[in-house]
């Protein structure tokens, strides 16, 4: 199930719903996530965000990481 982790702009406050519907009205619509998580990203020291945590803690207790 897609999911996007967001992070605001300071000074706005979006919703999931508002999210997902442009998603929906700018990208095809399988591709539209699902859910939303509002977080702050895993960044390394140059900047780039650390993926493999992310998907770590999703995956995390089950057995495998594809359905």
């Amino acid at each position: 199930m897609p999911k996007a982790f967001v992070v605001p702009k300071p000074g706005t406050t979006p919703t999931a719903e508002s999210i997902i519907q442009f998603c929906k009205e700018h990208l095809a619509r399988f591709k539209a996530p699902k859910l939303i998580e509002f977080t702050q990203l895993p960044k390394t020291a140059t900047g780039k965000i650390q993926k493999f945590k992310l998907r770590e803690k999703e995956w995390e207790g089950r057995k495998r990481r594809v359905n």
